[in-house]
């Protein structure tokens, strides 16, 4: 099988805080290595203050990281930090706009930042992709929250980066554009934009990602596609509706967890790598419970997220 192409390349980065007089001394990020394929959409999950900022932000180049190194795009990051932050576009998590600078002209200033000349500047063309032609003279602290995290993400593209970087781009973002900004970032990553996101959101990692890592306490606890993850939890819940209301459990079924959600509904789980839906099935009848209606589910993203973090801790 051919080695993948890799256009992030994080190996035992580490990032410690000393303490001081008013703060504890804190290890934000604890010898995280991760590799990210050119063109994939990538999720970086985590809890709140599990790392995933403190990451981007080195990558980013506004945080110095204690140990480990960085290759963005086959360049060492300590060698050239210019050209690496070059390849990337970052849409933070808080809003930064220049309250007084029209949208129009802070696309431009911002495109002048980064030397493109006016000729090749695609201005019109984001403006366009973006639904902001008609706020291009609306100065930002005029424009809605949803409005200004578009200007954002026009901002990150100005220079055309391989690399797109979206920390919790859709927090606080009505629906309907959410959906608008996520058609945009998969439309660029079809393009072969890489995609590296941060979402609370997990319905939308699911959706959207090809490949998922997890963080915690600073340390990558799972990194998968994102289908070998979702078949890595193997447990099945099996939803029962009974003919007739039972009173209690049976024993006999309580090597599958059940819990009697109401008198006529059971709840089953089992893991796929132990048992198989026929032994459920055939205890169901052991126990002589007349079944009116059964249906099964499989775990999902956030299942398996909080699953894996509870594990971590308590490890």
């Amino acid at each position: 099988m051919a080695e993948k192409d890799l256009i992030i390349e994080i190996s035992d980065v580490s990032k410690a805080y000393r303490a001081s007089k008013r703060m504890p001394g804190k290890t934000a990020l604890e010898n995280v290595s991760l590799n990210i394929p050119r063109g994939s959409f990538f999720g970086l999950l985590g809890p709140n203050g599990a790392g995933k900022s403190t990451l981007i932000n080195i990558l980013a180049g506004l945080t110095k990281k204690s140990s480990g190194s960085i290759m963005i795009d086959g360049i060492n990051q300590d060698e050239d930090p210019r050209a690496t932050r070059h390849r990337l576009g970052i849409v933070p998590q808080e809003v930064v706009l220049d309250p007084f600078f029209p949208v129009y002209e802070t696309l431009e200033y911002y495109a002048g930042y980064y030397g493109i000349k006016k000729q090749d500047r695609k201005t019109e063309e984001l403006l366009k992709a973006l639904h902001l032609s008609d706020k291009r003279a609306v100065n930002s602290r005029r424009l809605s929250g949803g409005m200004k995290r578009r200007v954002l993400i026009a901002k990150a593209l100005v220079h055309s980066p391989p690399i797109l970087i979206l920390d919790e781009p859709t927090a606080g973002v009505d629906v309907e554009l959410r959906e608008q900004l996520w058609d945009y970032v998969r439309h660029l990553n079809e393009q072969g934009t890489t995609i590296l996101l941060t979402t609370h959101y997990l319905e939308e990692a699911e959706e959207l990602c090809d490949e998922i890592a997890i963080i915690n306490h600073g340390r990558i606890i799972t990194h998968q596609d994102k289908t070998s993850l979702m078949q890595t939890m193997g447990l099945k819940t099996v939803i029962v509706s009974l003919e007739k209301p039972l009173d209690n459990v049976p024993e006999c079924i309580a090597g599958f967890n059940p819990i009697l959600t109401t008198p006529t509904t059971l709840t089953l789980h089992y893991d796929r790598n132990e048992h198989h839906f026929g032994e459920v099935l055939a205890h169901l009848q052991k126990a002589k419970i007349i079944i009116q209606d059964i249906s099964t589910e499989e775990p999902d993203l956030e299942d398996i997220f909080r699953q894996l973090v509870n594990q971590e801790q308590a490890a």
